[in-house]
């Protein structure tokens, strides 16, 4: 074709430069195949007889009569008999509780429109996240009306889960709880008091009970530094409000790292100039080896390859260890880049002492004992970080965790209960973990979904969804928050604290709501002598 106004020839394309016979023929023809004749002479001449064309047409008005009739049956709303003071259909209600799962936790406010909840939101009450949301609280609200749910007690037939009732599935746990049973409950980070003291309750009725914690996204190290560093197995308090300079080796903090919520929220108060006169923004290194939502925002990134995080965490504290006159360690060189890079925030950090904070998210003891090493030089605990109202966010042992693996493999188990938890696929060795499962008498899942480790249990006891629930949270210490039921259970689920007292045999079963009892009394005679 000519282009007109430069009088030059161009081409759509090969084909059509080199006149190519498919091309110009599918350009002439736009429509491969002719459309198929549904009626022609011939078939007007077909003959048909009349006990045919009875036939047909009594075919087809028998068809239009049963099609007619299979009408989609009307589901009527109901109405309230006696409509509750605080409910108007159409407008929505709102319930302050709290998102927990696993270690992540945000207080919330559920929107819920005729006794359904719709909608989760931050609360902006909450001194911890003041709110803040994340993306998997909001996602919570789908899981709830998840059809995939277990909707009653399961027992494992030969590795084909089938329906079961409670009644049988209490008979079997209590047939294996003897007094001398070694039993072991598997359970991610637990936040809630109560439910700690529900779980001590139930270890103190089985002396060779023990509760094993751990979390998918694993701080062991960090809390195995701190202990032997501080003597205190917890995730201090960072306040990255009030730092100056802050450094993260491959700490996702923004993203996925503790408490994120929280830290995003301090970590912007920050990094908006309010007022022109006073602005004091801070500064932001990240040393990482993959792009984070951290990374991303912070104002230098460095990069090291991850066999390099260590002598990178070692390069810095030499370099804060010479000012400061302290000895320093042998460590392998982190390449060039790095290092200079690392020299001049060995600058900017000791610029900033007391005012700075570095954070390590790697799961290496030894590597978070250097961090501790480097605030420590540069007197940042009691400023932007301590361990009062230290977080708890993250409890898990994977020395405990891996223990436990041995003693299952040896055969030494004979119960074992998982909750909140799937270590047959979130293990580094799930394979192992379910291999050694099979050598141990009783297994039970308290999961809401179907999942690798609930498939190799012999029963499924599936609690109640978060927002069917009544509950606490303490995610730092001091800090407490409740959780309360926006709709009644939606399946023939148990709360799990309520299995656990029920097979612990407490007194609290004799109340018709037995876990709301015993959380109301835990609130009465622990929590609130605090105040």
């Amino acid at each position: 074709m000519k282009n007109q106004a430069q009088n030059k020839e161009v081409w759509i394309g090969v084909e059509q430069l080199e006149n190519d016979p498919h091309y110009l023929e599918s350009v002439e023809k736009e429509f491969n195949e002719e459309p198929t004749a549904i009626m022609n002479e011939g078939a007007l001449d077909v003959k048909a007889s009349r006990r045919d064309f009875l036939k047909y047409m009594g075919f087809s008005l028998g068809a239009a009569t049963i099609a007619a009739s299979c009408d989609i049956p009307v589901k009527k709303a109901i109405p309230y008999v006696v409509k509750p003071d605080e409910i108007v259909p159409g407008v929505a209600t709102y319930y302050a509780s709290s998102f927990v799962n696993g270690g992540d936790y945000c207080s919330v406010l559920v929107k819920t429109r005729e006794g359904r909840p719709i909608k989760i939101e931050g609360n902006d009450l909450s001194s911890v996240t003041k709110g803040g949301t994340s993306a998997r609280a909001q996602a919570s609200v789908l899981s709830l009306y998840d059809t995939n749910r277990y909707q009653g007690p399961m027992k494992n037939n030969g590795g084909r889960m089938e329906k079961s009732s409670w009644e049988e599935l209490d008979k079997a746990v209590a047939a294996k709880l003897t007094g001398n049973a070694s039993i072991r409950i598997l359970t991610s980070t637990q936040m809630s008091p109560t439910a700690q003291k529900v779980l001590g309750e139930f270890v103190a009725k089985y002396p060779n009970a023990k509760v094993v914690v751990y979390d998918a996204v694993s701080a062991s190290a960090m809390l195995d530094a701190n202990e032997t560093c501080f003597s205190k197995r917890l995730v201090p308090n960072y306040r990255f409000d009030k730092a100056d300079v802050i450094v993260s080796f491959g700490a996702d903090f923004l993203g996925t790292w503790i408490s994120p919520v929280e830290y995003a929220r301090q970590y912007a108060e920050r990094r908006k100039i309010k007022d022109v006169k006073g602005a004091s923004m801070n500064r932001h290194i990240q040393v990482e080896s993959a792009m984070t939502l951290t990374g991303s925002n912070a104002d230098n990134r460095i990069l090291v390859k991850p066999s390099e995080t260590g002598a990178a965490i070692a390069t810095l504290y030499n370099a804060i260890a010479s000012k400061a006159g302290n000895p320093t360690v042998s460590a392998p060189k982190v390449n060039d880049k790095a290092a200079a890079a690392l020299a001049k925030v060995a600058e900017e950090l000791w610029a900033a002492r007391g005012k700075s904070l570095i954070v390590c998210g790697t799961n290496n003891v030894g590597e978070q004992t250097l961090v501790n090493a480097i605030n420590a030089m540069l007197d940042n605990y009691g400023n932007t970080l301590s361990f009062a109202n230290a977080s708890l966010q993250r409890q898990g042992n994977d020395k405990e965790t891996q223990a436990l693996v041995r003693e299952m493999k040896s055969g030494s188990v004979d119960a074992l209960f998982v909750w909140g938890a799937n270590p047959a696929y979130e293990l580094p060795n799930a394979a192992e973990f379910a291999e050694a499962a099979g050598k141990v008498g009783l297994k039970v899942s308290l999961s809401t979904m179907p999942n690798e480790t609930s498939a190799i249990c012999d029963w499924v006891a599936p609690a109640h969804h978060l927002l069917e629930s009544w509950g606490d949270a303490e995610p730092k210490v001091g800090h407490y928050s409740l959780i309360q039921p926006t709709i009644n259970p939606l399946f023939d689920t148990r709360q799990a604290e309520e299995s656990f007292l029920r097979w612990a045999g407490s007194e609290a079963l004799n109340a018709e709501q037995p876990y709301y009892e015993y959380l109301k009394s835990n609130w009465q005679n622990t929590i609130f002598p605090q105040q």
